[in-house]
């Protein structure tokens, strides 16, 4: 069965009272999955093996464009099978709350920034992304940030500086994490550590050492 043809089928059994729905698309063949997180992104999906989960909202246009990439799916010949894993229902007749949407990474970004003390010179951060998908992609499209692959996590690390020093511009990481968040991938960005008022006495900056490495 065609992928929108499956969601047809759900969204009738959702009845009229849903708000929100989690759902998951597993296809067919193991070499197809790549193919099919690139299609979903838009929706952030997160991967389970062969399976991409991922919530649909019913305000806001969800429902039609989970069907638009559905319906790519579907032009591309990708088979799979589309699974209702749980739905919520509004509390009362015509009440049908959103979540909040995630902030995106260049958002996340500057409320990072903004947690950070006056006179900040130095940054050690890390992106945690949402997909394995995502990784190639991110450390692409965030090539200029000169990024470390996390191997115990689907995390980057890469440093920032606001005096000079050895790191990327803050403006610069903005606009990598736009980039990103352009392509719709999804996850996390976290300062992790941060120095102010540093001498670098004829250095690139501060070395930090994590877990007995430098980084």
């Amino acid at each position: 069965m065609l992928a929108v043809d499956q969601w047809a089928a759900l969204e009738e059994d959702l009845g009229p009272r849903w708000e929100a729905a989690k759902l998951s698309f597993s296809a067919e063949e193991a070499r197809a999955v790549p193919e099919s997180a690139t299609v979903l992104a838009p929706l952030g999906p997160g991967r389970a093996g062969r399976a991409l989960q991922f919530e649909v909202a019913r305000l806001g246009g969800g429902p039609e464009k989970l069907r638009n990439l559905l319906g790519r799916l579907d032009d591309k010949r990708i088979w799979g099978t589309l699974e209702l894993l749980e739905a919520r229902q509004a509390t009362e007749p015509g009440l049908h709350a959103v979540p909040a949407p995630r902030a995106t990474l260049a958002s996340a970004w500057d409320q990072e920034l903004a947690k950070l003390a006056p006179g900040w010179r130095d940054l050690l951060c890390e992106l945690e992304l949402d997909s394995s998908d995502y990784v190639p992609r991110a450390a692409l499209l965030g090539a200029p940030l000169n990024p470390t692959r996390r191997h115990d996590a689907l995390a980057l690390r890469f440093r920032v500086s606001d005096g000079g020093g050895y790191g990327t511009s803050p403006g610069m990481a903005r606009r990598c994490l736009e980039r990103m968040d352009a392509e719709g991938i999804t996850g996390r960005v976290t300062v992790l550590h941060g120095l102010a008022d540093t001498d670098r006495a004829a250095t690139q900056g501060p070395v930090w050492r994590i877990g007995g490495k430098s980084v």
